[in-house]
């Protein structure tokens, strides 16, 4: 049975919200859904999910990194309010904004977790004016592009300090 259904709880969830999102409770709609709850449960499996061991994603529940999370969270929330004032200020052309220049920065990555250089991908892609662009994984370098260009210097600190050391606390 859990190799037909190997994440039992979640099919049944994904089934139960199929059923609440139909208009109807008809046979087809419950067939349907059975589908799609047995094809979601796969898909996860071929993802190949982290144990829940103390490595995989139960250790994040820990007290300790509950709190990262936040901060992280908190931190990524200031970043996008901040970047989407600096990146209306170009788009706009506002009298006394810098003259925005765009480039491309290569960032040498320490972090060699999957999850967590995921996670580093969708910050610095959620953050208005930067773009996770490549990641060679044979030398650990991200091509960020980035569409205020202070100093290539800079946004390699930047990302070293301020994602990527709260991104290994809390995956590595």
């Amino acid at each position: 049975m859990r190799r037909l259904l190997p994440y039992p709880l979640l099919g049944l969830s994904l089934l139960l919200l199929w059923m609440l999102l139909q208009d109807s409770a008809s046979p087809a709609a419950l067939l349907l859904g059975a589908v799609l709850a047995l094809a979601g449960c796969r898909v996860l499996v071929a993802l190949r999910l982290p144990p829940t061991g103390p490595r995989g994603l139960a250790a994040l529940a820990s007290l300790r990194r509950l709190r990262a999370l936040v901060a992280l969270l908190g931190d990524v929330a200031v970043e996008v309010v901040r970047s989407n004032n600096a990146v209306a200020r170009i788009i706009l052309r506002v009298p006394g904004a810098r003259e925005g220049r765009s480039g491309f920065v290569h960032v040498p990555l320490d972090m060699r977790n999957p999850y967590g250089l995921a996670a580093l991908a969708c910050i610095l892609t959620a953050t208005p004016g930067t773009v996770w662009v490549d990641y060679d994984e044979a030398e650990s370098i991200m091509l960020l592009h980035v569409l205020d260009m202070i100093d290539e210097e800079q946004w390699v600190r930047i990302v070293k300090d301020k994602w990527e050391r709260q991104l290994m606390d809390l995956f590595e």
